[in-house]
């Protein structure tokens, strides 16, 4: 009967990942033999890294989906026929009676860790300019008691009796095809060859163990929000002490009081009195690292733009060139005027001639239509 592996972690059978390692994380802290009460911690913990392992494979999971088990696959389903997946039909033509064509051989308990990603909020001057962040990074590192060996001291795995070293074994099965020899993953050694007779107590056999560090990382000037920088090797230690993977900083950019970015590019907006639009002034803006000053003409319109050059964010890779400024002047009529800023107003308006009388809107053909349709014409 396959081992139930989703039981064993205590998820549902739709678990995605997080909700994988979540569970795994839990349990291991649980029946860890440095923290766990339990007789049998040291065989639970075991239990658990072989599920997490099996249903973070997408291969080995289908097999257990289908009612199978990866390392010592029965019956699919209930049923009671034998589960053979496409290696199974593979050894059935050409595995033991071809010389050795098609085997496996034993599996490596040593394979590569996993990447890992990492999300880094910053501040706008922080990205515009670049600077060095310290990380709480918790993934799998090296066991640092038995080196990724998995063994207790300076033992060492013993050859499997059953397989003996091969990781696999011989199984003549029952198909529509007759009865064919197939090669199976050995099920006393997990298909490894060797068995780990005194695990290491502090990895539990895992050449690896979970663990909270710090690290530095060095961000560019001139990244940009959702970019990735890569840590080599930084990541999850594999399986039996295996190479790590790579962790990978994700930027992530937050919004700024004042500025908005567009590529190498700062954009702004400032509010403009209407009688400095009118009269023309001189605005100091204070820009990401200094301070500029932008001139506002003398009949400045509402939504004009002024170019400030060179005073953007400098380019990732421009060799230490900077995008531009735009500065957005938002002219602003007043709202409450008193009497006396009212009366000088309308003042102005006479002496300028824009007391409005009349608007006409729409031209003589659709003035004449109007008035036929109306009886006057």
């Amino acid at each position: 009967m396959a081992k139930d592996y989703y039981g064993i972690l205590g998820v549902e059978r739709n678990a995605g990942e997080d909700e994988l390692k979540k569970a795994y994380r839990k349990l291991a802290r649980k029946y860890h033999p440095d923290v766990s009460d339990e007789p049998d911690a040291q065989e639970r913990l075991q239990e658990i890294n072989a599920a997490f392992e099996v249903l973070m494979d997408p291969q080995k999971r289908a097999i257990v989906d289908a009612g199978g088990d990866p390392y010592a696959r029965g019956a699919a389903g209930g049923a009671g026929a034998p589960f053979m997946g496409f290696e199974d039909i593979m050894d059935a033509f050409f595995g033991g009676s071809m010389g050795g064509f098609g085997r496996r051989g034993p599996r490596s308990r040593t394979r590569p860790g996993n990447d890992a990603l990492l999300r880094l909020d910053l501040d706008l001057e922080e990205v515009a300019f670049g600077t060095e962040s310290t990380l709480t990074v918790d993934t799998a590192i090296l066991c640092d008691s038995c080196n990724g060996s998995c063994t207790e001291g300076a033992t060492e795995p013993q050859t499997c009796s059953t397989c003996g070293g091969s990781g696999e074994v011989q199984v003549v099965q029952r198909t529509i095809l007759g009865q064919v020899r197939t090669a199976r993953p050995c099920s006393a050694c997990s298909g490894y060859g060797t068995i780990i007779t005194d695990p290491c107590r502090k990895c539990g056999g895992e050449g690896r163990v979970r663990s909270r560090r710090r690290i530095t990382v060095k961000v560019p000037a001139g990244v940009e929000d959702g970019m990735r920088i890569r840590l080599s090797g930084e990541g999850e230690v594999g399986p039996g002490g295996g190479p790590a993977g790579d962790l990978y900083v994700e930027v992530h950019e937050k919004p700024h009081e004042v500025f908005t970015r567009d590529g190498s590019d700062l954009r702004c907006r400032v509010r403009v009195p209407m009688t400095q639009a009118a009269l023309g002034t001189k605005l100091n803006i204070h820009t990401l690292d200094d301070q500029v000053e932008v001139e506002v003409t003398s009949g400045t319109q509402p939504g004009t733009i002024k170019k400030v050059r060179g005073h953007g964010v400098p380019k990732l890779r421009g060799g230490g060139a900077r995008g531009d400024l735009y500065v957005e002047l938002d002219v602003r009529t007043p709202g409450k005027l008193d009497a006396e800023q009212e009366e000088l107003l309308r003042k102005l308006a006479t002496l300028r001639d824009e007391e409005i009388k009349e608007v006409k809107g729409g031209s003589g053909f659709f003035s004449r239509m109007r008035d036929a349709f109306n009886g006057h014409a």
